[in-house]
């Protein structure tokens, strides 16, 4: 199963960081549609950060997949922020409309931080 905890500050409900842990096994290795659609959009969301915002997130995964936690820098300017918390929102919306479908092979959960 796919666990997907998105860390919220506890004072404004923004996201500052998020972690995806485990495999779906909806499928074997290669054919895994729940584990392709998760890895897309939260890899997709990182990579968006970066290339349209220029916002450099903290990232540590692990070599054999499995493990993506991914940490937004206190530092960000006010703007910058906000247009990663816009694509972070996103990127829940997305992971929920993905648990919809394939629930059993998925739980996302959200935590004070």
């Amino acid at each position: 199963m796919i666990r997907v905890t998105i860390h919220r500050n506890k004072h404004d409900r923004s996201i500052d960081s998020f972690t995806v842990e485990g495999h779906a096994d909806y499928a074997e290795h290669g054919k895994d549609i729940v584990c392709a659609g998760v890895t897309a959009v939260t890899f997709g969301t990182v990579n968006a950060a970066e290339a349209v915002v220029g916002a450099h997130l903290d990232v540590t995964m692990a070599d054999d997949g499995g493990y993506l936690r991914v940490q937004v820098p206190i530092q960000l300017e006010a703007e910058m922020r906000m247009k990663v918390q816009l694509q972070l929102e996103s990127m829940v919306v997305m992971l929920e409309s993905i648990r919809e479908s394939y629930g059993s092979y998925m739980k996302i959960q959200q935590k004070d931080s």
